[in-house]
């Protein structure tokens, strides 16, 4: 109609591929012509006609929303590439936000996007979808994937949710609440949330008043609801359920949106589209890093990748500031949106304070391979412009930031080289951010798993303490566990639940394969050092030999402490269905000991042989290897 398909074409041609010195005014060029051309008055009738049978009897508020022919392909999602109108009233406003989406197909991003991915610019085209809004403004919103996106462990469903509109965690304005549900317990009926983390959401997204000039705008979170969780353990497990359905549908590993209507309180699948990092990996190559040198850790967040990268801090308020980005330029800022895809090919990493798993910051990261730690919160007040540090992806699901140049190795792994022994080969585990990308290393499954270092890192909580809070007397000591609790009924759930998320996510990660798990053994001066622990152990000069293991169980010093780890393991088992978790004594001196230890665990409801239930001893001390003799 307005015949600018030579005229974009031309403006396109001019494009310097080398360098993008003039990609900035090309993508404002492109834009302009669309935009100030008019829509022929029969396609102007035609949105019309369809938004009022849309609306009905009123006009209503809707999503205007892009979709190209070229997006979220299985191996190029062009996530965020193209613009969305949320919170459009009217007709008018209908059809400047639907030219405004047809002009967004020339954004410097999806530009600079379409050039890297081998597109030629005009085989790509560009529809508008406009949709009843789900009014999530009112209550919660976010994105899942189908696998660990991490790993690509692709028995887990990772949900994120933030207050308010979706926006602010694609973004990566606030950092999300985020759900672990294991796929085979959700498909056996068994309680499937292998993990829960509590986000900050301090921003909430909400639609303006009429009066102003945007259309959403972020508010403060309220204190109570930054406390709680955006979803129940029914919606959760509801979300996952779909997602699973979706995966089966397209028979590939998906990245999702969902939101929450606050009138209704209706959950809905908003939009589904391929993931595209893993799916397309050659599982049986791994790339391994690992540092060489220690150093105290300058920032820390959420790990995107496996990498580790040594470069120059880049301090940088928006896109516009950035001057010549290497491969060594690490980019640090508050947090990234579409607008910094350009630049995120040029760089070395990228440091955020904001985001989650699941922002944009990490897709695109994912995407392009560039190893990135988001939501740090204090990466651009504690970091230096022009400094030398040391990014860290390599230790799990963490990453961390370390001042100046650390020494580190990099080593490929084929794992289809490997031949496994005829002697079962396990795996000795401590900690679950590490238990989805070992699963797979050719494996037998888990020969010890260490609760003691779940207890250190996750729980924190000297167990007595938890169970008989008012012996506790260091004041410091009963505010810590008072801050740790805070979101708990009583105390003794708060280590009960966090043990098991712990125990649980290395048994999914390995399952349907033996994991066999050491009861604590802590000796007494390790246990006095937990929070609380000090008021609850007794001084030896032998710790070593002294009051530990299986001699704790069934003492009335530890028995209770027990009860609770006991609680944790049968969760583990009997409600998430993870009966791969087998049991291991240590330090157990005697047969009257063990059998004591035995009585003691099914007066907590594990009994030897009860659904599988296996119980080990550690072989550790002379007498073991005498007895069994």
């Amino acid at each position: 109609y307005n015949d600018i398909r030579e005229p974009l074409k031309n403006i396109i041609s001019g494009l310097d591929t080398d360098q993008y010195t003039n990609l900035s005014l090309i993508g404002e060029r492109a834009r302009s012509l669309i935009l100030k051309n008019e829509f022929s008055s029969s396609f102007s009738k035609a949105i019309d006609k369809a938004y009022k049978e849309l609306c009905g009897d009123s006009e209503v508020a809707v999503a205007v929303r892009s979709s190209a022919t070229a997006e979220d392909l299985p191996d190029a999602s062009f996530a965020g590439q193209h613009d969305t109108f949320l919170n459009i009233l009217g007709k008018d406003a209908v059809l400047i936000a639907v030219k405004k989406c047809f002009a967004s197909l020339y954004t410097d991003r999806a530009i600079k996007y379409r050039e890297d991915k081998g597109f030629l610019h005009e085989d790509v085209a560009l529809s508008v979808g406009v949709q009843l809004m789900v009014r999530s403004d009112k209550s919660c919103s976010g994105v899942g994937f189908t696998i660990e996106p991490e790993s690509g462990f692709e028995n887990a469903i990772l949900l994120s949710g933030v207050w308010g509109l979706g926006e602010n965690i694609v973004q990566g304005t606030v950092n999300p609440d985020e759900f672990y549900v294991f796929k085979p317990s959700l498909r056996n009926d068994k309680f499937p949330i292998i993990q829960k983390k509590l986000g900050d959401k301090k921003l909430t997204m909400v639609y303006a008043s009429q009066a102003e000039k945007a259309t959403t705008l972020n508010i403060d979170t309220p204190i109570d609801k930054q406390e709680q969780y955006v979803l129940t353990d029914d919606e959760i497990i509801a979300l996952g359920n779909w997602a699973l359905l979706i995966e089966e549908h397209y028979q590939k590993p998906m990245d999702i949106e969902w939101a929450k209507d606050g009138i209704s309180n209706e959950l809905f699948i908003t939009q589904a589209r391929p993931e595209t990092v893993h799916h397309s990996k050659n599982k049986n190559i791994h790339i391994e890093y690992q540092l060489l040198e220690e150093a105290n850790v300058w920032v820390q967040g959420n790990a995107v990748g496996s990498k580790i990268k040594v470069g120059k801090a880049v301090l940088l308020n928006s896109p516009t500031e950035a001057e010549q980005l290497t491969t060594d330029s690490i980019i640090v800022t508050d947090t990234i949106t579409p607008d910094w895809d350009p630049l995120l090919k040029q760089v070395g990493g990228i440091i955020t304070n904001k985001g989650g798993r699941t922002s944009h910051a990490a897709i695109v990261a994912r995407e392009l391979g560039v190893p990135a730690i988001v939501g740090c919160g204090n990466a651009t007040t504690q970091i230096t412009n022009g400094e030398t540090l040391t990014l860290s992806c390599a230790q799990g699901k963490t990453g961390y930031v370390y001042r100046g140049k650390l020494e580190y190795k990099e080593k490929e792994i084929d794992f289809g080289n490997i031949r496994m022994p005829k002697t079962e080969a396990k795996l000795i585990l401590a900690d679950p951010e590490n238990a989805f990308q070992l699963s797979f290393y050719p494996n037998n499954g888990v020969g010890l798993l260490r609760m003691e270092f779940i207890i250190t890192h996750k729980v924190k909580v000297h167990p007595m303490a938890l169970v008989k809070f008012n012996l506790v007397k260091d004041a410091d000591a009963r505010k810590e566990i008072e801050e740790l609790t805070r979101n708990y009924p009583d105390k003794s759930a708060y280590f009960i639940d966090q043990l098991s998320q712990g125990i649980a996510t290395i048994a999914a990660a390995f399952y349907p394969k033996e994991v066999i798990v050491r009861l604590s053994d802590f000796k007494t001066n390790e246990y006095a050092n937990l929070i609380g622990g000090k008021d609850f152990e007794p001084h030896e000069e032998n710790p070593m030999l002294g009051f530990r293991g299986a001699s704790r169980y069934y003492s009335a010093l530890y028995r209770d402490g027990f009860a609770l780890e006991c609680a944790a393991i049968k969760r583990v088992r009997e409600t998430m269905g993870l009966t791969n978790l087998k049991v291991m004594v240590p330090f157990c001196r005697n047969v009257e000991e063990g059998e004591k230890v035995l009585s003691i665990m099914e007066e907590n409801g594990l009994k030897r042989g009860e659904n599988g239930l296996e119980v080990y001893t550690m072989v550790e001390i002379p007498s073991n290897v005498i007895l069994a003799e």
